[in-house]
C-alpha cells in the first residue's frame, strides 16, 4: 500500500509543480489565451483533488502503527492545494501592468477605479462560488452520512428479525418440549397406576390362595 502512496505522491509533486507555473503565467495573458489556461490549470487541479482522495484511501488501508506518518504527509499535501487553489482564484481576476495598459489604452488612469471595482465584483463572486462548493461538498458528506446510516439501520433491523425468528423456533420448541413433557407424564402415570392395580391383583390373589390353603386345613383335620 505505500508503494502506491509514494506513486500518488511522485504525480502529486510534478502536477502541482506544472500548475504552480501556470498560475504564473495567467495574470500576464489575456483573451482566449488566458481562458484556455485557466480551463488548463482548472483540470489539473481537479485531477489532484483525485489523488488526495486516492491518498486518503490507501492512507486507510496502511498498518494504525504507521499511519501517522503518512496522515502527516496527506496533510501538508492538503494544504498545498488549498495554498494552489486561492494563489489560482487570485490570479484569475488578477492582470499584469502590461496587459491592464494594453486592455485600457490612453484611459489606463481614469479607469483605474473600475478596474479595482472589477476586481473586487470578481472577487467577490469568486468567495461566493468557493461558499457554494464548500456547502455542495458538505452536502454531499451529510447525504452519505445519510445512506451509511440508513445502511446500518437496515443491518440492524435484519439482525432483529433473524433473532426474533430464532426466539419464536425457540418458543416453539419449549412448547414441543413441554408437550413431550406432559406426554410422558401421562403415560408414567398411567403405568404407575397399572403397577397399583398389578400389585393389589396380586394381593387378593394371595390372601384367596392362602384362605384356600388355610380352608383345605382345617377340613383335612376335621375329617380326621
Amino acid at each position: 500500500m505505500s508503494s502506491d502512496f509514494e506513486t500518488y505522491e511522485q504525480d502529486f509533486g510534478t502536477i502541482t509543480a506544472d500548475v504552480t507555473n501556470k498560475i504564473g503565467r495567467i495574470p500576464k495573458l489575456s483573451g482566449e489565451e488566458k481562458t484556455q489556461l485557466v480551463l488548463n490549470v482548472d483540470k489539473q487541479l481537479e485531477e489532484v483533488r483525485e489523488l488526495l482522495e486516492q491518498m486518503d484511501l490507501e492512507v486507510r488501508e496502511i498498518p494504525i502503527q504507521s499511519r501517522a506518518m503518512y496522515n502527516s504527509r496527506l496533510k501538508s499535501y492538503k494544504q498545498e492545494m488549498e495554498k494552489l487553489e486561492k494563489e489560482f482564484k487570485r490570479s484569475r481576476i488578477a492582470y499584469s501592468d502590461e496587459v491592464r495598459n494594453e486592455l485600457l489604452g490612453e484611459d489606463a488612469s481614469s479607469s483605474e477605479g473600475q478596474l479595482i471595482k472589477l476586481r473586487e465584483e470578481r472577487a467577490h463572486l469568486l468567495d461566493n462560488t468557493e461558499k457554494l462548493e464548500r456547502s455542495s461538498r458538505r452536502l454531499e458528506a451529510g447525504y452519505q452520512i445519510a445512506v451509511e446510516t440508513e445502511q446500518v439501520g437496515q443491518e440492524i433491523l435484519t439482525n432483529l428479525h433473524s433473532d426474533r425468528e430464532k426466539v419464536q423456533r425457540a418458543r416453539e420448541r419449549l412448547r414441543e418440549t413441554d408437550a413431550n413433557l406432559g406426554k410422558s407424564s401421562r403415560i408414567l402415570t398411567g403405568m404407575l397406576r397399572r403397577i397399583i392395580q398389578n400389585r393389589l391383583l396380586i394381593f387378593v390373589l394371595g390372601a384367596i390362595i392362602l384362605l384356600t390353603i388355610i380352608l383345605a386345613i382345617y377340613f383335612n383335620l376335621r375329617g380326621h
